[in-house]
C-alpha cells in the first residue's frame, strides 16, 4: 500500500509545494499532499517559475487548509516552517511519523526580481536535496 504523506506550511503557498511536486515526482507510488495552518489565495508564482525551471510543474496546485485532513491518516507528517511545526494541530487520524524539516521563508526575499528569484532556487534546492534523503532512506518501498 502507498505511503500517505502529508506536508504543512503556514501558507501552503511555497515551501510545501514545492516539497509535494518533489514528491511525486520522486515518488509516483506516493500519495502526496500539502496543506496549511492559513492557506495563502494562491500558490507563490516565484515557486511556480523556479520550479518549472527544475522541471516540475505546479500551476495547477491550489493552496488548501489544514482542516480537510485532520481526520485522515498519514504514514508521515512533515512540516517544512517553524511556525507550522508549532502550530500544528492534532490528527483525529492515525499519524505513524511526524517530521519537521525547516527552511527559510522565500518569500520574505528583497530586492531585485533576480535577488528574489535566487533565493527562491537556494530554497527549492534544499527542499529538493532534503526530500532526496527522505525518500531515498525512507519513503521508498
Amino acid at each position: 500500500m502507498a505511503k500517505r504523506i502529508l506536508i504543512l506550511c503556514t501558507g501552503n503557498s511555497c515551501r510545501s509545494q514545492m516539497a509535494e511536486g518533489f514528491l511525486k515526482k520522486f515518488g509516483p507510488e506516493l500519495q502526496v499532499y500539502s496543506a496549511g495552518t492559513h492557506p495563502a489565495k494562491e500558490v507563490n508564482p516565484n515557486s511556480i517559475t523556479v520550479m518549472k525551471e527544475a522541471g516540475i510543474d505546479i500551476s495547477s496546485h491550489k493552496p488548501k487548509n489544514i482542516k480537510e485532513f485532520l481526520d485522515q491518516s498519514f504514514d508521515f507528517v512533515i512540516t517544512v516552517c517553524d511556525n507550522a511545526n508549532e502550530a500544528c494541530p492534532v490528527f483525529s487520524g492515525k499519524v505513524k511519523n511526524n517530521l519537521h524539516i525547516s527552511f527559510i521563508d522565500p518569500a520574505d526575499a528583497k530586492g531585485s526580481r533576480e535577488n528574489i528569484l535566487e533565493e527562491y532556487r537556494e530554497v527549492r534546492d534544499e527542499i529538493k536535496s532534503s526530500f532526496r534523503q527522505l525518500y531515498d532512506t525512507r519513503l521508498k518501498e
